[in-house]
């Protein structure tokens, strides 16, 4: 298989959050969207196939989930990181963060605890103050670029009575793919003091060499009863639109209190997101190691962009994702400043870092699942701020 990833395809008049939504969010409707969490990518042909194979049944009726997808779902878990889960673990959502919202009124009580790691991925913030739960911030700590947990702190609001850390792993925006002592330690904790651990995985396709994604759940038994894991194909195969994740549950008890909350606001599949989820899943290998080789070479093109260019501004060491984290507090451009030379001067869409909470003042997320032919224009673009 050669995947094409060069070509432009024009998104403008299709609904697309990422480029209709342009002069809503940035003032103006000319910026390179470089925000929203999708990519500029054809989905894989063996997708649009399933879907189009599907959509040439003339009746789209209510339906329910065929064994296949599950199957789907559990050979790629295992393929790929040797994580053996059972059917029935495997609880529809139609996004992560809807699930995430879920969990948090599943497993959680008003007025509850709930850690998060910031700076990172906004909706996390929501779903904890939306259900009337208390934030509790255990910030990352950034040093020369590479960011780290903050154990001691992390410790601390454990012990202070938090019910929940909602990890996010691969980590969005800092681009951290965590290694297994630093799982391992969130898990150990966890159990100690009684918190569960809600683990976004949705970027763990997404993760470059020699870095390798472990499954929090798969760290032993114990921790895999005390943790939930929200997936997705959604990144890795470009299928956000079609809202399908997984919510895996191997603990009985949090399975069935999962199950009360999301029977009240009656959940339902969607035809071909399921459908598509199902070929991604089973057929997507071939095709996502040519979309990674693509994205390397793409954060390959920034770092050396931005070190013959613009040494002053910094990128965080790519582990995972194919979202950059840019420093550019070394230009010292207040923050609402920058943001607004960005946008006006540069004709730039990035997510703003104060966004993803502390410690992302003087940063900004760029999004590079681009056409090189984008890419290259937008950093023209960000060498004239």
């Amino acid at each position: 298989m050669i995947s094409d990833f060069d070509t432009i395809i024009p998104r403008e008049g299709t609904n697309c959050v990422k480029y209709d939504l342009r002069k809503t969010y940035f003032g103006r409707a000319d910026v390179i969207p470089m925000w929203v969490a999708d990519m500029d990518f054809p989905v894989p042909p063996f997708v649009s196939e399933a879907v189009r194979r599907r959509a040439e049944h003339p009746i789209y009726g209510y339906s329910i989930i065929p064994d296949s997808y599950f199957e789907a779902v559990m050979g790629w878990q295992q393929r790929r990181y040797a994580w053996d889960i059972k059917k029935d673990w495997i609880r529809f959502s139609p996004g992560v963060v809807t699930g995430l919202n879920i969990i948090v009124q599943a497993m959680t009580e008003p007025g509850d605890m709930i850690i998060v790691q910031p700076p990172v991925y906004f909706p996390f913030f929501s779903c904890v103050e939306n259900n009337n739960r208390k934030l509790l911030y255990n910030q990352l700590i950034e040093n020369d670029g590479v960011y780290s947990m903050d154990f001691a702190d992390l410790e601390d609001k454990m012990k202070a009575g938090a019910k929940m850390l909602i990890l996010c792993s691969p980590h969005n925006p800092v681009s951290r793919c965590w290694t297994r002592e630093e799982l391992e330690w969130i898990g150990a904790k966890s159990l100690e003091h009684g918190v569960l651990v809600v683990s976004d995985e949705i970027h763990c396709d997404l993760v470059f060499e020699p870095h390798r994604h472990i499954p929090f759940a798969t760290l032993s038994e114990e921790i895999a009863q005390n943790t939930i894991t929200c997936i997705a194909p959604s990144k890795t195969f470009n299928l956000a639109g079609l809202f399908t994740s997984s919510v895996i549950i191997p603990n009985d008890t949090l399975r069935k209190k999962f199950n009360v909350a999301e029977e009240k606001v009656h959940l339902s599949a969607n035809i071909f997101g399921i459908t598509a989820g199902e070929a991604a899943y089973r057929d997507g290998e071939p095709w996502l190691a040519e979309l990674m080789v693509y994205l390397k070479s793409n954060v390959d093109y920034v770092n050396a962009f931005l070190a013959a260019s613009m040494p002053e501004v910094k990128c965080s060491p790519a582990e995972a994702t194919y979202m950059l984290w840019l420093d550019f507090r070394s230009l010292g451009i207040p923050a609402p400043e920058l943001k607004k030379r960005l946008i006006e001067k540069a004709g730039l869409g990035f997510v703003d870092g104060p966004t993803f909470g502390p410690g992302g003042e003087g940063f900004q997320r760029m999004n590079v699942a681009c056409p090189r032919a984008t890419l290259d224009r937008a950093l023209q673009r960000l060498a004239s701020i």
